[in-house]
């Protein structure tokens, strides 16, 4: 299929189109302004041409082209879904700090830049649009988190995302576009070296430059953290299985995990490693941050015949491995 990737040099994008290249056959076109991912982790998976933004056409024939641009700009994102099937808008502002920090600026990136995308999507006449999202869309709720539950974002990050949602809705009644939000955990794995704002490469990191090991808060709040290659997993049957235009699914492990749990999980892979003696030290909790936070998978396992499979022990044995040989 013919493929637009928004974001595709970033950490959940380069391993989508690896998996892509992996399986051969594919077009695919990636849209990035490399705020955060480069030229350099996309080509840690697979070979590109660079085009030009001003020079971008239709899509055709089968490889990797890398455009560099923003999703701001309207324009830019009509001629570059011009041939696309399938159009995942992985670009963000991600974050509940940042946000809370910047919130007009997650605003538009988030949600004027995920309209841009779906219009170029409607213009282009693609068969599917993946949204990504969060399980910020919800915010404060007795978890598990499921897709009935209403929504109350406790971050400006949050809100933006449970607008792109709507705004998915409304281009699926409107327009029939199919479109399919993921509302993904907290992914982890090898390529997340730029993720700083998440639990695991942070901490690994920190490890690894001899530094503490900092949580937000007393260590109690629960998150949903899910490995790469399940979630890239789940993007690919969103794109492709039939019948899911419109739905919303929560993209997760089904299992509560606290942040002093993984750092207990953690701390003996470390050793494994070699790197002993690890601090943990505690700082203010964070604003916007939800208490508990994880999903109950049950309607990706029915209607994308989804489930994780890679348990969090082993993740982290994975991710640790990969930064760790990237140091050496």
């Amino acid at each position: 299929m013919n493929w637009l990737i928004t974001g595709g040099c970033g950490f959940i994008g380069s391993a989508l189109v690896g998996a892509l290249v992996s399986e051969g056959g594919h077009s695919i076109r990636v849209l990035d302004d490399l705020s955060v991912g480069s030229q350099e982790d996309l080509a840690g998976v697979c070979g590109f041409s660079e085009t030009p933004a001003e020079e971008v056409g239709e899509m055709a024939g089968e490889g990797v082209e890398l455009v560099v641009g923003d999703i701001l700009d309207d324009e830019l994102a009509l001629r570059a879904a011009r041939g696309a099937e399938v159009v995942v808008h992985l670009a963000a502002n991600t974050g509940v700090a940042p946000s809370v920090e910047n919130p007009r600026k997650d605003c538009l990136t988030n949600v004027v830049g995920t309209l841009n995308y779906l219009e170029a999507a409607r213009h282009a006449g693609a068969g599917r649009f993946v949204f990504a999202s969060s399980g910020a869309a919800v915010g404060e709720v007795e978890p598990p988190i499921h897709e009935n539950l209403a929504p109350h974002p406790a971050s400006p990050y949050g809100a933006s995302k449970l607008a792109g949602e709507g705004y998915c809705s409304a281009y699926f009644l409107a327009y029939g576009l199919e479109t399919v939000a993921l509302r993904f955990g907290n992914v982890y794995g090898p390529g997340s070296g730029h993720k700083v704002l998440n639990a695991v490469p942070r901490f690994i990191s920190r490890a690894m430059r001899g530094e503490p090991l900092e949580i937000y808060g007393d260590g109690t709040q629960t998150r949903d953290f899910i490995y790469i290659e399940d979630l890239v997993r789940a993007v690919r049957l969103a794109a492709e299985r039939p019948g899911v235009g419109g739905e919303i699914f929560q993209i997760a492990t089904s299992s509560e995990t606290t942040v002093l749990e993984l750092v207990e999980k953690l701390i003996p892979v470390l050793s494994d490693f070699g790197i002993e003696d690890v601090e943990i030290r505690h700082a203010a909790p964070r604003p916007g941050d939800v208490k508990r936070n994880y999903s109950d998978t049950s309607k990706a396992r029915r209607m994308l015949g989804w489930q994780a499979e890679v348990s969090l022990e082993e993740g982290l044995r994975r991710t640790a491995e990969w930064f760790i040989r990237g140091s050496r």
